[in-house]
């Protein structure tokens, strides 16, 4: 089994660890991918997702290339661009270039078409692909995009997708509130959870302590059954933080 469990006695917190070394991976030469589930040919039916959360996929696409237009349906999706720019376009007319730190959005809903390209011709793009399954099918397909730069807010928790569309959040299909977390070295946030509400905690840079593991550079973690959770600094660390049904 890839993954470590621990149990906090304190907060009756159980966190199930997904190394970023133990991830699914594919190599195509344009495009260099790691599955945190999942995803294409990669199949392990111990890491099939988490609640609603179906995909994290941390992929890298050389200068000038990318994903040609294809068609999704019925699915939350979201783009976080770590590192370099990608173009965006799609079969609601939507064209925009995602830069380093800012967030895409796009409910497929009935149906929609799209493509994903690096429109560097000499640096790749680092991104997150996540994919959340919608409360419920169909819909017409909806596009937004939240940039991130002065608005993430230092040692804090900035909400960025809702259920519904409170606190500055684009509201998405589903049950579930989306976080870009920042914190320093030696700084802990305090999250409070909601009986029979679940996390996921995914590392984007630097290293965090939850519930006594560390997570570093592309490492995520289940957590169940905790009534709060203190998210530690181990050094200075960016991450997405998911809370679930």
């Amino acid at each position: 089994m890839k993954t470590t469990t621990t149990l906090d006695r304190e907060t009756k917190g159980k966190i199930v660890k997904r190394p970023a070394e133990e991830r699914g991976r594919s190599e195509l030469g344009w495009l260099h991918s790691r599955f945190t589930f999942s995803f294409g040919e990669y199949y392990d039916p111990e890491h099939m997702g988490f609640r609603a959360l179906r995909v994290i996929n941390d992929d890298v696409v050389e200068p000038g290339q990318g994903f040609g237009m294809h068609p999704h349906r019925d699915a939350e999706i979201f783009t976080y661009v770590i590192d370099g720019e990608l173009e965006h376009r799609d079969s609601m007319g939507n064209g925009a270039v995602v830069r380093a730190g800012d967030l895409q959005y796009m409910s497929a809903g009935s149906g929609v078409r799209h493509s994903e390209f690096n429109p560097s011709k000499t640096q790749p793009v680092h991104l997150l692909q996540i994919w959340l399954m919608p409360n419920k099918s169909g819909g017409a397909p909806r596009y937004a995009e939240k940039s991130l730069g002065k608005n993430a807010k230092p040692n804090a928790l900035t909400l960025l997708f809702a259920g519904t569309a409170d606190d500055g959040a684009v509201e998405i299909r589903q049950d579930a509130k989306i976080y870009f977390g920042k914190v320093d070295a030696g700084r802990a946030l305090s999250v409070k959870m909601a009986p029979g509400r679940h996390a996921w905690l995914h590392a984007i840079k630097g290293r965090v302590k939850v519930l006594d593991e560390v997570l570093k550079e592309g490492d995520g973690a289940a957590v169940s059954d905790a009534t709060s959770l203190d998210i530690v600094g181990e050094e200075s660390a960016e991450f997405l933080f998911f809370d679930l049904t």
